[in-house]
This record gives C-alpha cells, structure tokens and sequence, in this order.
C-alpha cells in the first residue's frame, strides 16, 4: 500500500492509464478480429475494407505504447499478405 502522497498520486495515474490501455488494446483486437473474419468468410472486398480499417487502429496503438511498433508492424504485414492472397486466388 502506497504511504506518501506522490505514491497514492502515482497509483492513480497508473490505475487511469492501465483503463485507457485496456479500452485502446480492446479497440485494436476488435478491428484486427473483423479481418480474420472476413478473411475466413473469404469475402475478399470486405476483408480488403476490414483491413483498411484495422492498419491506423494498429499504428495508433503502437504509437501510444500500446503495442511495440514491431509488433504492430508484424500484425499490418501478416493480415496484408493474407489479404492479398486472398483477392489474388478469388480473382483467379
């Protein structure tokens, strides 16, 4: 239990923060899910919307600390590529 004042003003901080990081990473997880669904659905043009929703989700993340910006980088790469692939074997 936290004694002085800075340190009970600390774990306030740290409690409103951890929320907000919470709520961020949620949002993020959420955006990334409806590409994975719309990746299984193999709906192509609604994976491809998904998609473009999803990368500024990532990136803000990533930009806020949330996420590592490798890892948010990876995450971008491997639904791009999974995207593509999936336009390219629906259109031929």
């Amino acid at each position: 239990m936290a004694n002085t004042t800075s340190a009970k003003k600390a774990t306030r901080k740290i409690a409103r923060r951890t929320d907000v990081n919470k709520a961020r990473r949620s949002r993020v997880r959420t955006f990334v899910r409806k590409v994975e669904e719309a990746l299984a659905s193999g709906d192509a043009a609604k994976a491809k919307e998904a998609f473009l929703a999803a990368q500024p989700e990532l990136a803000r993340a990533a930009s806020k600390g949330v996420l590592h910006s490798n890892t948010a980088s990876r995450k971008v790469s491997r639904l791009a590529a999974r995207v593509k692939a999936l336009s390219v074997s629906v259109t031929a």
